[in-house]
């Protein structure tokens, strides 16, 4: 019999459950569930997060207080940390390395595997239909880190740049929140969000997760399902908002306590 597993996801808004009014963006820890079997996801996301943010905040410690050996911890930030705002910032090679290496060291301390997943890609084209890569240095400085610490990576990044630009600026609308007026009763004027996926968006790319999560061997493949299967938007789960308010704020563990997070 196929042990119950437990994969705990630390990220930001592209990676964090939406509730039903915000419904229907979407991130893809929300979706990555369709995909497992025999597996719990604790979707610890946080939009608004960064990678130092979500540490500060305590929302690592409440994770490192939660995880046991042999659990995974997908970690995923870089579109908040390119942020100047207070609180939040880091440089690629500096900052933002120097925390997630304190994810990788707390993850191992309490005997659970960290994997890295870079953030996919915003949906930016200039005028000819070229796609920019607002990004930047961060999914580079996450696969530098991933080889010097020996962390398996998902580069969700570099899948995504090369889906977004097979589909064009046309094709990725139907991936993102773009909705037009009327089209939704959670946004009657419409919205044009090219940060964050709707549904559809969601499901590929946590599809792309779970297959790389497979083929890297990070679970047997017994815990995969439906890999290949074509998955409608709508088996996207969306929580009540008051469960999705809950969780946020239960999940915050004490921010003084330095070593729940080794440095």
């Amino acid at each position: 019999m196929t042990s119950p597993a437990r994969i705990f996801l630390a990220g930001d808004s592209t990676v964090a459950g939406r509730p039903r009014s915000m419904a229907p963006m979407a991130g893809w820890g929300q979706a990555l569930p369709i995909f497992l079997r025999h597996a719990e996801v604790v979707n610890a996301a946080r939009p608004g997060a960064s990678s130092r943010s979500f540490l500060e905040r305590g929302r690592l410690s409440w994770i490192l207080r939660n995880i046991a050996g042999d659990d995974l911890m997908l970690v995923s930030f870089g579109l908040i940390d390119m942020k100047r705002a207070e609180g939040r910032f880091t440089e690629p090679f500096r900052g933002y390395q120097h925390f997630l290496r304190r994810y990788v060291l707390g993850a191992r301390a309490r005997g659970a595997h960290p994997v890295f997943v870079t953030s996919h890609e915003r949906r930016v084209f200039d005028r000819h239909g070229n796609m920019g890569r607002p990004l930047g240095l961060y999914p580079e400085a996450m696969r530098e880190l991933a080889v010097a610490l020996s962390v398996p990576l998902v580069d969700l990044n570099e899948w995504s740049i090369a889906q977004w630009r097979r589909q064009g600026p046309e094709g990725t609308r139907a991936l993102f929140l773009h909705l037009r007026p009327g089209e939704h009763p959670n946004y009657p004027r419409g919205v044009a969000d090219n940060t964050h996926l709707r549904g559809r968006g969601a499901v590929e790319c946590a599809r792309f997760v779970a297959r790389e999560m497979r083929s890297k061997g990070l679970l047997a493949p017994e815990y995969f399902r439906d890999l290949d299967t074509c998955v409608a938007e709508m088996a996207v789960a969306f929580a009540d908002d008051r469960v999705v308010e809950r969780l946020t704020r239960s999940r915050v563990g004490p921010t003084h306590e330095t070593e729940m997070v080794p440095s």
